[in-house]
């Protein structure tokens, strides 16, 4: 259901965005803080894989299907939200590398579509570095869904909601009764 939620809005932000906003001048939401202003991006984060555009979108879909796969297995809400994140932004950006200039159905440029990124905070103002990237509503879920794996598997929390025992936390065994092999005395 969040990746569903999240692929519509990531689509329906784009979508109203380009109708709005394609090849005018920045619209200021707040003066040098956040501002939306469309480009279209061939690579990924910070632009970084600018031209494998191809081999982008290939990894995209193969993330998908691990998804998918994986929700299999679900057991953890937390973990549940995560996918959820992961799962409706790839959905979101994929959609982009397949539909958008400059692939397209039968177009020879198949695969290699750009995403639409448009928010944009601190423009011109960013600390350390001149401008912090451009970005969408599908990577702002990809940010918060892979800080959230990261949390996840940091504190043990397994895809079904379990957490093995620990060595020296205080239980004797595997089932968390502090029994051993599930023998009393």
């Amino acid at each position: 259901m969040l990746a569903a939620v999240i692929y519509a809005a990531d689509l329906t932000t784009k979508t109203v965005v380009l109708e709005r906003l394609e090849g005018k001048a920045p619209l200021v939401v707040i003066q040098d803080v956040l501002q939306f202003r469309v480009i279209f991006n061939s690579g990924a984060a910070f632009s970084i894989g600018t031209g494998m555009t191809l081999i982008l979108t290939l990894i995209a879909a193969a993330v998908v299907v691990a998804i998918v796969r994986t929700a299999r297995k679900l057991g953890s809400r937390a973990w549940a939200i995560t996918l959820g994140l992961l799962l409706g932004g790839a959905l979101g950006n994929l959609t982009d590398r397949l539909l958008r200039y400059p692939s397209g159905f039968g177009r020879s440029t198949q695969l290699q579509g750009h995403v639409v990124d448009f928010i944009e905070v601190l423009p011109g103002h960013f600390p350390i570095i001149d401008y912090f990237p451009i970005f969408n509503i599908a990577d702002s879920a990809i940010v918060c869904g892979g800080i959230l794996a990261v949390i996840l598997a940091w504190r043990n929390v397994q895809i079904d909601g379990s957490r093995p025992v620990q060595e020296g936390d205080g239980t004797k065994g595997d089932d968390g009764t502090g029994e051993e092999d599930g023998k009393s005395g």
